[in-house]
């Protein structure tokens, strides 16, 4: 599946856009225009579920008639439909509140030249193909053991897009970019009663270039293995105690430290972590750095959502909140600079002088007795206060090694106190979409159970 619309004519229309919003009276406009394509497929119990094949185009628009500003969308690039989007933003204009903090970047602040960051390498893949591969992967769930008897299924997608965005204080830019993904989700179930308790788990691999994906084998067998270790899981009695959060969802944590120190939860003052910049907020072993420059990473652009200047940066260091992530209007309205932040964070690396080497393992040994939670449910997360319950699957450990799986279980504490009371990180960090983290040691926390 190939691209209908070329990069030149995405700049042509911008230019054409930015023009037209002037003639009928815009102060300044900004535009996007973008175009996507993808397939999905998904199997279960080794047949054919779903098919999907996408074909998305998007041309957006922001005027500003001095501090009023107006939003409109369009699917249709034609020229006619340019401006009749270009004329409805300009009419929500009229009845916009006037706001001194809106408009577009400061001139100083925008990107005027942009790395590539090799983001783009499509997959061309036949939709038997991706069944083949969707259904090999389920089978080696089921290859495992004979305890894996169901499954939620497997999902092989891909996805390629390009955009170009400019605005009238002198940004231009845009890139083609692709990502790919395969996922399984086994059931394991003990016995084959109805009356026996089953297990579900998952695995899967996200990736810019198909190549780089790991095997379906791989994820197909490593997911069934999960789902096997959950079965016999019990709950346990209330307790205090030492708590792991494995990799995949330790970068929950760093998600929740992201939104205490965006600009709009402190413009707002719904952070528990106002005021932090410059004060300790994570336990003085811990490094967070920000890098928009990985090639091929998740969370790499040249340039934010607004056409920012971007850098490497170190958000977290040595435990003290060294910057917060701000756009151009979240920075105006606290006084400060932008980020580079509009539309999100880039690549977060979360580093620590206290690494555990051996991977998970030698975590566990580290702890002790304790518990290592590998699923969270519920979002019990008061942004506000930082208070944080959420429901749990885990496994509790004695003496550094499993003894038995967990459930029925909700795990309570405050993020000030979770965040600067991590006791270690493990060496078993590997990228979940645009946070690169490894299992997180925090010293105490209140597990509820029975």
């Amino acid at each position: 599946m190939g691209f209908s619309f070329k990069s030149e004519t995405f700049q042509e229309l911008t230019e054409y856009a930015l023009k037209k919003a002037k003639s009928l009276g815009a102060t300044d406009c900004a535009v996007d225009i973008s175009e996507a394509v993808g397939q999905s497929v998904s199997v279960r119990m080794g047949e054919i579920e779903t098919i999907e094949h996408t074909r998305d185009k998007s041309f957006g628009v922001s005027v500003f008639k001095g501090k009023k500003r107006g939003n409109a969308s369009s699917s249709d690039f034609s020229l006619e439909a340019i401006d009749s989007a270009i004329r409805a933003a300009l009419d929500i204009a009229k009845y916009t509140a006037a706001d001194k903090f809106a408009g577009l970047p400061d001139e100083e602040n925008i990107s005027r030249r942009h790395r590539d960051l090799d983001l783009y390498h499509p997959w061309n893949l036949s939709t038997a193909k991706a069944v083949e591969k969707a259904l090999a992967m389920e089978q080696a769930a089921f290859d495992v053991s004979k305890q894996i008897r169901n499954s939620d299924g497997a999902n092989v997608s891909t996805e390629s897009g390009h955009f170009f965005a400019a605005n009238s204080k002198g940004f231009k830019g845009g890139y083609p970019y692709s990502r790919h993904s395969l996922s399984v989700s086994p059931i394991a179930q003990a016995k084959k009663s109805k009356d026996s308790p089953m297990q579900r788990d998952f695995w899967y691999s996200s990736e810019r270039k198909a190549k780089d994906l790991a095997k379906p084998a791989k994820i197909g067998a490593y997911a069934a293995q999960r789902a096997l270790a959950r079965l016999g899981s019990r709950p346990i009695t209330t307790r205090n105690c030492p708590v792991i959060f494995e990799a995949p969802i330790a970068a929950s944590l760093v998600s929740h430290y992201v939104g205490a120190v965006s600009g709009s939860s402190l413009y707002r003052k719904t952070s528990f972590l106002l005021n932090s910049l410059g004060k300790p907020v994570w336990a003085p072993h811990i490094t967070i750095k920000e890098d928009p420059f990985i090639e091929g990473a998740h969370g790499s652009s040249p340039f934010d959502e607004e056409g920012v200047k971007v850098k490497a940066r170190t958000v977290v260091k040595k435990g003290v909140c060294n910057g917060y992530f701000l756009s151009s209007y979240s920075a105006r309205k606290l006084g400060m600079e932008t980020t580079g932040n509009a539309g999100g964070t880039h690549n977060l690396i979360l580093s620590s002088s206290k690494t555990v080497s051996g991977g998970l393992d030698a975590l566990l040994k580290t702890m002790g007795t304790g518990l290592l939670v590998t699923e969270m449910m519920g979002q019990g997360v008061n942004g506000v206060t930082g208070d944080y319950s959420r429901g749990a699957f885990g496994y509790w450990v004695e003496n550094g090694i499993i003894v038995h799986p967990v459930e029925e279980i909700t795990i309570a504490g405050n993020l000030k106190d979770m965040l600067a009371n991590i006791v270690a990180v493990g060496d078993d960090a590997y990228w979940r979409g645009s946070k690169y983290v490894g299992s997180i040691l925090i010293e105490s926390m209140t597990v509820a159970g029975n």
